[in-house]
This record gives C-alpha cells, structure tokens and sequence, in this order.
C-alpha cells in the first residue's frame, strides 16, 4: 500500500475513534429529579402556586414565552442535555411525551419539594419526590411495552440520572418561619442527620430502578440568594447560619454517596459541589461578566429579593449580567457556568470524576 495512503488511512481510523469519545451519548437517555432548580415544566400541569407559567419567565428563550422553568431561559437540565447531544427531556406530566420521545428519557422534577414529604406544604400540590420515583416506574412500564423488557432495561442502566434536593428542606421548612416545627423538634446536625437518613433511602431505591450514573448536587449557597439576603441581610452580606446549614448538608452528602458507592461497588454517585460552584460567581462577579450577584434582575423590595417574579416586577434589561435570575434562581448564564463544571471540574467540584470522564469512559464498555 502507498505510504501516502496508508497514513491517510490511520488518520480516518484516529478522527473516527475521536470523534465516538466526543461525542459518545447521542442515544443515552436523560432523567431528571428534583425541585425548582431542574422543573422544566412540570408544575405547570399543577394546581400550584409554584409555578413559572407566565412572563416575564422565558423572556430568553426563542419564543420569549414561559415554558415553566425557573429562569430566564434554560436551566441546568437542558444545558446538560445540550452537552449530551440530546433534545432536552419532557416534563414527565406533559402529553406530549409518548412514542419516540419516551427514549430520549423524561424530567420528573417538581418546583417545591424536598427530601421531606412535609417540605414544601405551602405550595399545595406538588410531586413529591417519592411520587416522583413512582412516576419513574410507570415511565418503566411504558418503555417496556414499546421497545420490550431487555431494550427498556438497557436504555434505563446506561442512561445519565440527574438528582437535585436539600436546598428546599432548609428554606422552606426548617427556617420557613422562626421557631418552625422542624426547628423546634430538630438541633441543626440533628435535622441534617435526619434528612440525609431519607435522602440516602432515596438514592438507594433510585439504584434499584435501575440508576447506574447518577450526578447528586447538594445545595447552592442558601445564605447568599437574593431572597434570603432581603429577609437576614443587613449589608448584603450570605446569611452565616443558612450557609453553615448548606455547608453541614453538603460535607455529610458527599460521605453518603461514598458510602453508597462502596456498598454498589461502582461509581454510580457523582457528587457535584454546587456550592462551590455557585460560590464563585457569588463571591466574585466581575470575573465571569456579571455586574452583581447579590441582586435578582426581576423581583421587588430589597435585593429583588421579595415576593414572585411577575409582570409588575422590575426587571433588568440585560439578563447576562445578573448571576440571580429571580429570588432563588440563577440565570442561564450561571447556569452555564455550573454546567461547565460539571462537564470538566476538577475533584474539588465533580467527584470522583467530572461527566466528559464518565461519558468517555461509558462510551468504551
């Protein structure tokens, strides 16, 4: 064989085993659970006041409409699903959810809940989490009668699983009001060993449905969202006692997932530091182009910090400079940011491995 052509030969064997590590999850299947921070919509087939179904949500997006995400734009979920290779998934409540589209995976993800079932009473009628692992079973169902048993049960072990809980337990329960029922039963490592017990309950039975990849962030930094720094800060300082809480939650996660991959004997929880990734845009905004992290671009009262984000809201001009979104929420450019990390963090945010690595590797079994 001439030289020339055998070394163009090696060369389309190299790009193509390259290009099958880059892009190795074109038909990996995406799940989604959590709260508020990965909803893409299920709330809104709810009768709930936690929604996001009306302007100026979604101004960001194509058709500057709300699509009942908690952002601007996108949120994490999709993001992620873009780095995927992926649409993003259905909210599991939408209609529109059947046939083909059933295995690009579901968001079963609900605005409100926490790892408690009495966490997010106030908002009436929303998927708890243990509903939502029950709707991930009846998902099971419909992907076995379409594509057969073996298909459905190797779509779901090779799937990509994404958890996000805790944040909600902590500001809608425990400090929801001062003296709260929760605060008065439970010391705060006591609620944090309490909660943790049900939240490793949660992850063991996501294992047993068939999780084998899952990324479990803890919570951002609770002290230091617009909401929170307009009900405890004077100076617009991070409220010291919420981030002590986060920071309690977040180090003992971190344990039991290990704990958990020991007991597996695989690496099938990824913790995702979300704390400090939100923390360092929050601590040094000018560094990833945002002109503030302490004020929500759409709210009302003292850092935008105060009630919902509505049409009578104020309301920033450019959502690229604002890391906060609403009174909770970041916009999507941080939540570029956080995926960003996800995708190629050191261990310090994504361990034991950030998601390229995963990807890479499950692409080779």
């Amino acid at each position: 064989m001439d030289e020339a052509l055998l070394l163009f030969s090696v060369v389309v064997v190299i790009v193509a085993v390259l290009a099958s590590l880059s892009s190795p999850s074109e038909a990996r299947a995406f799940f989604v659970f959590g709260d508020s921070l990965v909803d893409n919509g299920n709330n809104n087939f709810l009768a709930t006041t936690a929604r996001a179904d009306s302007p100026p949500y979604g101004i960001d997006t194509p058709s500057q409409q709300p699509t009942g995400r908690f952002s601007n734009g996108l949120n994490i979920p999709d993001i992620l699903s873009e780095h995927l290779g992926a649409e993003p998934t259905l909210p599991y409540l939408s209609p529109d959810l059947q046939g083909e589209r059933l295995l690009v995976g579901a968001n079963f993800a609900s605005a409100g809940i926490g790892i408690l079932n009495d966490t997010g009473i106030q908002f009436i009628n929303i998927i708890r989490i243990n509903r939502q692992l029950q709707h991930f079973e009846e998902y099971q169902e419909r992907l076995r009668a379409m594509i057969g048993q073996s298909q459905a049960q190797k779509l779901v072990n090779q799937a990509l699983f994404l958890i996000t809980l805790g944040g909600n337990d902590f500001v809608n329960n425990y400090y929801l009001i001062p003296f709260s029922v929760r605060s008065r039963q439970f010391s705060l490592p006591d609620y944090v060993d309490y909660i943790l017990f049900e939240y490793k309950k949660i992850l063991t039975r996501l294992h047993e449905m068939g999780g084998r990849r899952a990324l479990v962030t803890g919570t951002g930094p609770l002290g230091c969202v617009p909401a929170e720094l307009a009900l405890r800060s004077l100076d617009g300082e991070c409220d010291p006692e919420l981030q002590r809480a986060a920071s309690l939650f977040n180090s003992q996660l971190f344990q039991v997932l290990q704990e958990l991959n020991t007991q597996f004997g695989a690496d099938v929880f990824i913790s995702a530091n979300a704390f400090r990734m939100h923390m360092n845009y929050v601590t040094n905004p000018e560094a990833f182009g945002f002109t503030t992290s302490r004020i929500a671009c759409c709210g009302q009262g003292p850092y935008n910090g105060l009630g919902l984000c509505t049409v009578a809201s104020n309301l920033c001009e450019d959502r690229s400079k604002y890391a906060f979104w609403d009174a909770f929420h970041p916009s999507e450019k941080a939540c570029r940011i956080v995926v960003s990390h996800f995708m190629d963090g050191s261990s310090e945010y994504m361990n034991p491995m950030n998601l390229s690595t995963i990807l890479a590797m499950d692409a080779m079994i």
